[in-house]
């Protein structure tokens, strides 16, 4: 019986020529030297994709197939890969085991643990080839590259509306049909957006995760943080195209692109061309109602007729 044991036991270990690494199988250690070559000796006929491992262009020819073997037994959708299915039962388990050791949050999947991770360490390894910007996902940099090529791949079949990212022509959609899939389990109001509705819960449980390293005022809202910031850094980088004044924030601007009623007031606009018109004549009063109710925003801006002496240069409303 001993010997039997033994026997079974005995098989020669192997070690790969290049590293430390060894094994007791043969297919083990032809892994794990393709793993330092690079070596991909199994290509797909379709696409021309190659590969290390057999199973891998099985995988892979499934994306040609269409073949989704893989069934979740909740809710019946299925998958190509096994791997995608326990992902996905996770989203129906609520199961995170990928915790983050400095912060706790935990991830169903290692790739995110992986990204949020970068969020700590400020770690931004993609960088744009055009402007130099750094992104700490692939993904966002590919996103980010549209900017410049005015590329928008995914178009509304409804409007015709185009975007360049497909979760816009997603939420797009809802504006068409209406659906607002997200609803609050407490208060039962629906969202069309997921993170909409994250938001919305922070009323209900008063969490406010973004806070000010420089005076510790924490918001619900990572942009509430970004627009207070602003308070202490002095940074204003909207301005009226109108009056040149600049906000810390575009909601700010709009608010006072409201006081114009719409109108943009053209560069030729004056006193004096109103004169030289030869239209009836334009006191004080009648200027105050031209430009009614947003009176108050031009307070600064001289206009003077020299013919007519209607204005002052100064004070003259």
């Amino acid at each position: 019986m001993e010997q039997r044991h033994s026997a079974q036991l005995g098989t020669k270990r192997q070690q790969y020529n290049q590293c430390a690494y060894s094994t007791d199988q043969t297919g083990h250690l032809t892994q794990h030297q393709r793993t330092r070559t690079g070596e991909k000796p199994f290509k797909c006929t379709v696409c021309d994709k190659a590969f290390a491992w057999s199973s891998g262009l099985h995988n892979h020819q499934r994306t040609h197939t269409g073949e989704k073997p893989f069934k979740c037994s909740v809710c019946g959708k299925s998958f190509s890969q096994s791997s995608g299915l326990v992902l996905h039962q996770r989203t129906h388990s609520g199961e995170k085991p990928f915790r983050c050791t400095l912060c706790g949050k935990a991830f169903s999947q290692s790739a995110g643990i992986l990204l949020h991770q970068r969020t700590h360490t400020g770690e931004k390894p993609f960088k744009c080839s055009l402007c130099g910007k750094a992104f700490s996902q692939s993904s966002s940099l590919v996103l980010h590259q549209r900017i410049h090529t005015g590329e928008k791949p995914f178009r509304c079949s409804l409007c015709g509306k185009a975007f360049a990212q497909s979760s816009g022509l997603v939420l797009h959609q809802r504006t068409h049909t209406g659906k607002k899939p997200f609803r609050c389990t407490l208060c039962g109001k629906a969202f069309s957006q997921s993170s909409a509705l994250v938001l919305h819960q922070r009323t209900h449980t008063g969490e406010k995760p973004f806070k000010c390293s420089l005076c510790g005022k924490a918001f619900s809202q990572s942009s509430s943080l970004v627009l207070h910031q602003r308070t202490h850094t002095g940074e204003k980088p909207f301005r009226c195209t109108v009056c040149g004044k600049a906000f810390s924030g575009l909601s700010n601007l709009k608010t006072h692109q409201r006081t114009y009623n719409h109108q943009k007031i053209p560069k030729e606009w004056s006193l004096k061309s109103a004169c030289e018109s030869q239209s009836a004549a334009l006191t004080p009063s009648l200027m105050k109602q031209e430009l009614n109710p947003s009176l108050d925003t031009f307070k600064g801006i001289k206009v003077k007729c020299e013919e007519a002496k209607l204005l002052e240069d100064e004070g003259g409303w």
